[in-house]
């Protein structure tokens, strides 16, 4: 018996430790929580619920732009915005790709990783750009067709070291 239990718990260990350090999965679609995504219509209604029957708390009229996935409820994703206000939409007006808001000062974007590279563009804060790979400290980002190396700490729509394909 004591070697049956004994194996059980190991058996618990391996299957369950992967799942608890990871974090927190959404109970509908299986990825992370929180997630970063982009609003995929220029007009999204942010909910006070996951329905259509809950009063619309405000209007985005960007497409592209960033927000977290906080939560899942069925055919209703949670989100949270730059600024820290949540509301639910569609899941139909997210998109998985992924985009950045430029925060803080004028920022300038490198040729390559590296602050000593020659500068390709300088954004404003407020501008919406692509998000293409990240090492964890430097983000390649493309902002009105042209593309550069940016400090992950000078933009939202990435997570501390997040590394990104």
């Amino acid at each position: 018996m004591k070697h049956s239990l004994s194996l059980l718990g190991f058996f618990c260990l391996i299957f369950f430790a992967p799942f608890s350090i990871a974090g927190p999965i959404g109970s509908e679609t299986g990825l992370p929580l929180p997630r970063f995504v982009s609003l995929s219509s220029d007009e999204v209604n942010v909910r006070a619920g996951p329905g259509t029957r809950y009063p619309i708390k405000w209007v985005f009229v960007r497409e592209g732009w960033p927000v977290e996935v906080v939560e899942e409820y069925e055919l209703w994703r949670q989100i949270r915005d730059i600024d820290g206000s949540i509301g639910w939409v569609h899941r139909n007006l997210i998109s998985s790709r992924r985009t950045l808001i430029i925060t803080g000062d004028v920022r300038a974007a490198y040729e390559e990783p590296d602050e000593s590279s020659p500068v390709v563009l300088l954004a404003e804060p407020g501008v919406v750009g692509k998000l293409e790979e990240c090492d964890g400290r430097w983000c390649e980002i493309e902002i009105a067709g042209l593309t550069g190396w940016l400090m992950a700490n000078q933009f939202y729509g990435v997570y501390e070291n997040e590394k990104i394909r």
